[in-house]
């Protein structure tokens, strides 16, 4: 890909667009369509652009890259497990990790009682990889990362009515009250644990330096207890609650005059 054009040469260089991924730029766990794409491709033309998703970045690149290649071309700041893997123009920022914060015995004794919890859980159906280590989270499923697409809807709609992960939060909440975590609800099929204050708001820290005259915020769960809601609330930012990856391309388009 050619070397992007400097920002301070874009029409409207001091603005940055930050966007979650799931919901917002690709419909859950899926890939992003090429009108998502092209709109971003627009946009970049005349601003800045970068993803603040809470999943590794592997995962994130399954979903934006269209042959699955590297994506750190395609955005001018790419921000994974919400902002602790961090890339700007293609250059890797510091990292920072969730084992080394937390230290090993309370690790333990969290994931004990997750996968005893989960033990417990009476679901329709649990498939595999109920906890995944992250470098700076943890993500929980009760139904597990391995189950299909069409299964996650139906696990997504279950939940909806019978509040499963938000029960599973509430104990977490109450049996590790002194751990200084926060829970956060995203996606169809699983919550993230991680440490106050490491939710997407990391990506602001790591565009402190900027000075962008404005930064706009484009989610869909950013009602609270979703995990868009901290940036999407911060003062710092402008946000733009969305649906669907669709409802961010009218918006975008409207905002940029696409």
């Amino acid at each position: 890909m050619s070397t992007p054009v400097p920002f301070s040469q874009r029409p409207q260089g001091d603005v940055i667009c930050l966007f979650d991924v799931d919901g917002t730029l690709t419909p859950a766990r899926r890939s992003a369509s090429p009108a998502m794409l092209e709109v971003l491709k627009q946009v970049r033309e005349k601003a800045v652009i970068g993803f603040v998703g809470g999943s590794d970045l592997a995962k994130i690149t399954e979903q934006l890259a269209i042959h699955g290649q590297d994506i750190s071309g395609d955005f001018d700041f790419c921000f994974a497990e919400n902002g602790l893997t961090a890339i700007k123009l293609g250059q890797a920022l510091p990292s920072e990790s969730f084992i080394q914060w937390i230290g090993e015995e309370k690790y333990k004794k969290l994931v004990r009682f997750i996968l005893h919890y989960i033990a417990d859980m009476d679901i329709p159906i649990k498939r595999g990889t109920f906890i995944e280590f992250r470098a700076g989270m943890i993500n929980v499923s009760p139904i597990g990362r391995n189950a299909s697409v069409n299964e996650r809807d139906e696990f997504e709609k279950y939940d909806k009515v019978h509040k499963v992960r938000a029960a599973f939060v509430d104990a977490l909440k109450k049996e590790f009250a002194d751990y200084g975590l926060t829970y956060s609800i995203g996606g169809q099929i699983s919550f993230d644990v991680f440490p106050d204050g490491w939710d997407k708001r990391k990506g602001l820290e790591r565009i402190a330096g900027e000075n962008f005259r404005e930064i706009h915020f484009f989610g869909d769960k950013t009602y609270q207890g979703g995990n868009d809601y901290e940036i999407y609330e911060d003062p710092r930012t402008i946000g733009h609650s969305v649906t669907c990856p669709e409802d961010t391309q009218r918006e975008l388009k409207k905002l940029f005059n696409l």
